[in-house]
């Protein structure tokens, strides 16, 4: 399975930035595009581990609910 870059831009938009088929690229290539960013900048950069990029794209649509509160 590949690996996904996507920007996450605010009001739910995002677009995908690159495919990998490796881990360790698609986590390089991530924490330059993270460290390229300016500090006050709203966008997130995560990377998606799926089937393909529709996959991704329907993950990153669906609303997460938090886990409980715990003793951390």
């Amino acid at each position: 399975m590949p690996y996904y870059i996507y920007r996450i831009k605010p009001f739910s938009q995002f677009e995908k930035v690159a495919e990998f088929g490796a881990f360790k690229e698609a986590s390089a290539q991530a924490k330059v595009l993270r460290a390229a960013q300016p500090t006050d900048m709203t966008e997130k950069i995560t990377i998606m581990f799926v089937e393909d990029a529709l996959q991704a794209e329907d993950l990153l649509c669906q609303v997460r609910t938090p886990g409980p509160k715990g003793d951390d």
